[in-house]
């Protein structure tokens, strides 16, 4: 084969690559993602087996499309790496014990509920609660809390604490 083949060959598979690189760097804000952190966890106890954990946290959405809210799910890993699900308490219920158990400290921002969007390339301070079948003792000996946000889509996003 020629020197004058190597060289257009050569030139060719640059130019595709250039071309899939662009592509990929032109469409990667279209794809849907959600990053954050936990900022702070407040527990309170219920009873002697019951507690409710409220977390505070930071979302971004640094995609050019909209993230709407489908659910939201939040898990706690107890010392023993055993995960355990918690069951999702209502915006109405938390401003309720907001309201009424000052021990659980201020009210800083808006639950995040169903339907709720996270608009392109923006960040938004949002609380969720949920209420686990364990004493206030084991939840303050956990591991982490892992908060599970999914999208109408089906796109998930995780955050952990």
């Amino acid at each position: 084969m020629s020197k004058q083949f190597w060289i257009f060959l050569a030139a060719g598979l640059a130019i595709v690559a250039l071309l899939i690189a662009g592509l990929l760097v032109g469409t990667k804000s279209a794809h849907l993602e959600l990053r954050g952190k936990i900022l702070k966890v407040r527990v309170l106890s219920l009873g002697p087996n019951a507690s409710l954990v409220v977390t505070d946290f930071r979302v971004t959405n640094p995609s050019a499309v909209p993230f709407v809210v489908s659910s939201v799910e939040m898990k706690l890993e107890r010392s023993s790496g055993e995960a355990v699900a918690g069951s999702e308490v209502s915006r109405v219920d938390i401003d309720s014990v907001f309201q009424h158990q000052k021990l659980i400290g201020p009210h800083f921002n808006d639950v995040l509920t169903l339907q709720d969007k996270i608009g392109p390339r923006q960040t938004l301070d949002r609380m969720a609660g949920a209420r686990f079948e364990l004493p206030e003792s084991a939840v303050d000996q956990r591991q982490t809390i892992r908060l599970r946000i999914e999208d109408v889509d089906g796109t998930t996003a995780e955050i952990t604490e």
